[in-house]
């Protein structure tokens, strides 16, 4: 897969003013290159050990985030690389992003995953649990949520408008009751229904195939 220019360029002036983060799983750090040539800046790892490969070799200015599902024991290894988690989701992951974060003397921003879908097959907190992981945070001084994160079921992109919704409602109701914390990012949104999310309230997009063509295109 390599980068395309054009895509990325109009998908860039197109999400304004959310965020374009890259889900760059299957590209090499040459190619995170052309994305910051096209005015990409941001990058989204799936897997903790391609990223650190593609971190040591990619000398550019761009930002790193973590998009993927992280297991508690990785979490050493990216705490101070990257900029923002998008996947937390488990109690578990909350403690020990603290107890890493609280090693390197720094602040770690999260998002965190809700499953609002309540699909079985997807990870990520309910309603009831994300305010459970709220007030353990509150007891973290390592830690700062930025906001929420969400995967749409995979149905017809028009359905997928409801759960965006609901994921916005709730990120609402959540910056109400912790007013400590800034909660005004929402994660949502790929490459087959980021329109839709954007309309729905989404700061931030992931998009991965949309911004890559084959490399004999």
């Amino acid at each position: 897969m390599i980068v395309n220019e054009t895509a990325v360029k109009e998908i860039l002036e197109e999400v304004k003013p959310a965020k374009l983060v890259a889900a760059t799983k299957y590209v090499d750090e040459k190619e995170i290159e052309n994305l910051e040539a096209c005015g990409c800046m941001y990058y989204g790892e799936n897997r903790v050990q391609a990223f650190l490969d593609k971190y040591e070799l990619y000398h550019g200015k761009g930002h790193w985030h973590f998009i993927g599902t992280l297991q508690s024991n990785k979490v050493k290894y990216i705490i101070d690389k990257v900029e923002l988690i998008h996947s937390v989701n488990t109690i578990k992951l909350i403690k020990e992003i603290e107890k890493q974060a609280g090693k390197h003397e720094l602040v770690s921003h999260v998002l965190l995953e809700v499953n609002i879908a309540d699909e079985e097959s997807k990870q990520g907190f309910d309603k009831n649990q994300v305010r459970e992981a709220m007030n353990l945070i509150l007891t973290c001084p390592h830690i700062v949520v930025d906001g929420l994160m969400m995967m749409a079921p995979n149905i017809e992109v028009e359905a997928t408008r409801v759960y965006f919704k609901k994921t916005k409602e709730l990120l609402n109701e959540l910056k109400k009751e912790y007013p400590k914390y800034p909660l005004n990012e929402l994660s949502m949104g790929m490459s087959q229904d980021y329109k839709v999310a954007l309309e729905e309230g989404a700061t931030i997009v992931r998009i991965g195939r949309a911004l890559f063509k084959d490399e004999q295109a």
